[in-house]
């Protein structure tokens, strides 16, 4: 079966150069001018990945990508006039897994997509896979399948990024991740302007789990990274 790719781009000219490329590589591809159709098709439309344009006429990229992470298990990939630090990581904190931006080469959309995609299989595959759980201190409890993680036996609600920064330092207790290490292996790039994303995950996640005061659990390791006790 074809994935299915949602463009939502707002430029005739930027849409139809997407599409065509996509359709050659083989995808199903579907089109939406401004951010109410976009959800709509969301709705419809059981979609495999969206490349959102943060310009949009009616509803903002930012509020879009918000709504659809909130709701689906989409990779979202945002494509961007803006080349601010602070634009860029706002996206992703909303719910984005990685952004490109304009204007940019359609072989490097292209690579993004089948990154994005295939990053997606291995979660789904994890998923299917028998219920495994790790044991933390602080009577913590993630459960690896459905993704949950408990403290004191209450749930705990941790974002998608969220819960794969903390299983990924969880996994490898004792190991030193650098923050570019971790953004490779939670958003699938290594950009070192974007280590700041890293740090505040950290941050909520701490906060969250009631362990914020001196590192008791993910310890800051100065100058490199950071890791779990």
């Amino acid at each position: 079966m074809r994935e299915k790719i949602l463009v939502v781009e707002d430029e005739e000219a930027i849409r139809d150069i997407l599409t065509h490329y996509l359709k050659k590589e083989g995808y199903e591809v579907f089109e939406a001018e401004c951010g109410e159709m976009a959800l709509e098709l969301i709705n419809d439309k059981r979609m495999d990945l969206v490349l959102l344009d943060l310009m949009l006429p009616d509803i903002g990229g930012y509020d879009v990508c918000r709504s659809i992470s909130s709701k689906h298990k989409i990779p979202i990939i945002m494509l961007t006039a803006k080349n601010d630090i602070v634009d860029k990581i706002l996206g992703l904190e909303l719910g984005a897994d990685d952004y490109i931006t304009k204007p940019f080469d359609i072989r490097e959309v292209l690579v993004r997509i089948k990154v994005a995609l295939r990053r997606m299989e291995d979660l789904i595959r994890i998923e299917n896979k028998d219920e495994e759980t790790i044991k933390l201190p602080y009577d913590i409890e993630i459960f690896i399948n459905s993704r949950e993680v408990y403290k004191d036996c209450n749930l705990i609600k941790l974002k998608p990024k969220e819960f794969q920064l903390l299983l990924i330092l969880a996994e490898n207790r004792k190991v030193v991740f650098t923050r570019n290490k971790l953004l490779e292996k939670v958003w699938g790039f290594d950009f070192e302007g974007e280590s700041r994303t890293v740090d505040v995950h950290i941050q909520r996640i701490r906060k969250k789990l009631g362990i914020e005061k001196g590192d008791a659990l993910i310890e800051t390791v100065f100058g490199l990274g950071y890791k779990m006790l």
